[in-house]
């Protein structure tokens, strides 16, 4: 019998439509239900202006963010499928690269593995970029690393992104990872 192993996993989440606290909300619930899936630990909430290809657009709807820290036994192409399955489920269509959305689930990292494939990229593109992502993260693990870039910490410290903590309740209580 084969044992399953337990993957450790990070993903980002995103929304600027709509009732976006709600929307992260909802992912993270969703998250919990799957299958296979232990959310171990949720950031607080960030907010940010939106990001555009061509820079930040303050006109834009700003996201609220957060991260949530998993264990799961999917291997990270499953795991992606499942996050795209969340966001189709929540209203997300995809129709313009780095719009507007009701919500966002990257996989940021997956036990701290490089890939670069045609169906997913480990550790996410310009991740180590990105306050929206590092701010969260480090909330939850203030230990942690991205491969190949180096502590979440020394990344954060190098981002320009303007990011503030959004008054919220948790999104997973404590005491209350499954």
């Amino acid at each position: 019998m084969r044992k399953r192993t337990n993957h450790r996993a990070i993903v980002a989440l995103g929304s600027n439509q709509g009732d976006r606290e709600e929307y992260l909300r909802q992912a993270v619930a969703a998250l919990r239900a799957l299958p296979g899936v232990r959310v171990v630990a949720a950031s607080g909430l960030f907010e940010t202006p939106a990001l555009r290809l061509d820079g930040v657009d303050e006109s834009a709807p700003s996201y609220l963010n957060a991260a949530v820290k998993l264990e799961s036994i999917l291997e990270p192409e499953m795991l992606l499928g499942a996050l795209h399955g969340i966001e189709a489920s929540l209203g997300r269509v995809r129709t313009e690269r780095w719009g507007d959305r009701t919500i966002d689930l990257d996989l940021i990292d997956f036990d701290g593995l490089t890939r670069n494939t045609e169906s997913i990229t480990l550790p996410h593109p310009r991740a180590q970029e990105r306050a929206f992502v590092l701010a969260p993260w480090l909330q939850i693990d203030p230990e942690a690393e991205l491969a190949g870039q180096g502590k979440v910490a020394d990344l954060l410290a190098k981002t320009t992104d303007r990011v503030t903590e959004f008054p919220a309740e948790p999104l997973l209580p404590a005491g209350d990872a499954r």
